[in-house]
């Protein structure tokens, strides 16, 4: 006996190592200093242009999005998706990040599927401006249905203490400025899944009327980035924002409560935004209320930017001009215990 026949394969492992150096060397910033195989990552950052440094972290993982690419077989885009979700993460707090870990699980490694995956980690590592330090990738036989994986990540970022975004200014009267979402990014497919592949049992390449592609083409649209749009608004306009809410699993419902101070709440109304077409089928099809709806799915809304009436203006100008289409005054802050009301 030995440890290949119980479904462990160390040679394929190496291999699996041998890709993921050539692709994560590319998103080397100057402050990595180790490869990837060492225990450890290496990371110098540079502080000289930061007065008060503080660290950001966050660590989340695909969800059950995973499970669409099982069955459509293209998983060049969920690296994309853990990316893009961890970088919104720590962004709602200013954050710029430094550099990105992932840990990928499975039964028994593919080479041609893990080699997809870490393609997508890398190209959205590299959009973002962190490296791709280093992280873990498991065989464990009999743990995972063949043919599946997990993927999970962990960023860690950094922003000047001066320039936090952590909602301590928030008050009533607030604007509300929602930036539009490219689909379901990585929340509410537990339901998704159910209402497409349980209640009207479409085959993951079905072409549906209502929408602009397959079940799988519009399932799998990556998880958006809002970096490149906010970090230099947050660099040149300092102040202006108040407050910075991803709105990921609970929908606004629960996620803008996460950044409204006590005695405060959030008053939206619906008819200044047409949520995407994805949104409107799953409500009809699976019979969901407003209310269900808009606390499992993003219903549109990506990130929403909390800013004072008199920079309304000037941020949905600079917004206009960096080429952000739908950018909106969605609702207002108010008093109340926290909760989203809708109109």
């Amino acid at each position: 006996m030995d440890y290949k026949s119980t479904g462990v394969d160390i040679d394929a492992g190496n291999e699996v190592v041998s890709r993921i150096r050539e692709l994560a060397r590319g998103t080397f910033t100057p402050g990595v200093l180790s490869d990837i195989g060492s225990f450890g990552g290496l990371f110098r950052p540079d502080l000289s242009a930061v007065a008060d440094p503080v660290l950001v972290s966050s660590a989340d993982g695909v969800g059950t999005k995973l499970k669409i690419a099982f069955l459509a077989g293209r998983h060049g885009t969920v690296g994309v998706d853990l990316v893009n979700h961890c970088v919104n993460d720590i962004l709602a707090q200013g954050a710029r990040p430094l550099f990105f870990m992932d840990y990928l699980a499975t039964g028994q490694l593919s080479l041609k599927v893990t080699a997809e995956v870490m393609a997508g980690l890398a190209t959205a590592c590299s959009d973002n401006g962190c490296a791709l330090l280093g992280g873990e990738t498991a065989e464990m036989p009999g743990f995972y249905a063949d043919g599946e994986y997990d993927l999970a990540g962990f960023v860690v970022g950094l922003v000047d203490r001066n320039s936090l975004v952590d909602g301590s200014q928030i008050e009533p009267g607030d604007s509300l400025i929602g930036l539009r979402s490219n689909g379901l990014h990585t929340n509410g497919y537990s339901l998704a899944r159910h209402i497409v592949f349980d209640i009207l049992s479409l085959p993951v390449d079905a072409t549906v009327e209502e929408l602009d592609g397959s079940v799988a083409d519009i399932l799998l649209r990556p998880h958006r980035s809002y970096l490149r749009l906010l970090g230099p608004v947050l660099a040149d306009t300092a102040g202006a924002v108040k407050g910075l809410a991803h709105i990921t699993g609970g929908g606004l419902t629960d996620n803008l409560p996460r950044v409204l101070p006590s005695g405060m709440a959030a008053e939206i109304s619906r008819a200044v935004w047409t949520p995407p077409a994805i949104f409107r089928f799953l409500q009809d099809r699976g019979a969901l209320t407003d209310g269900e709806a808009f606390r499992a799915f993003n219903m549109g809304i990506g990130m929403v930017v909390i800013c004072g009436p008199n920079d309304t203006a000037g941020l949905l100008s600079r917004f206009e001009q960096a080429g952000e289409e739908g950018a909106v005054v969605i609702g207002r802050v108010v008093s109340g215990d926290g909760e989203v009301i809708y109109f």
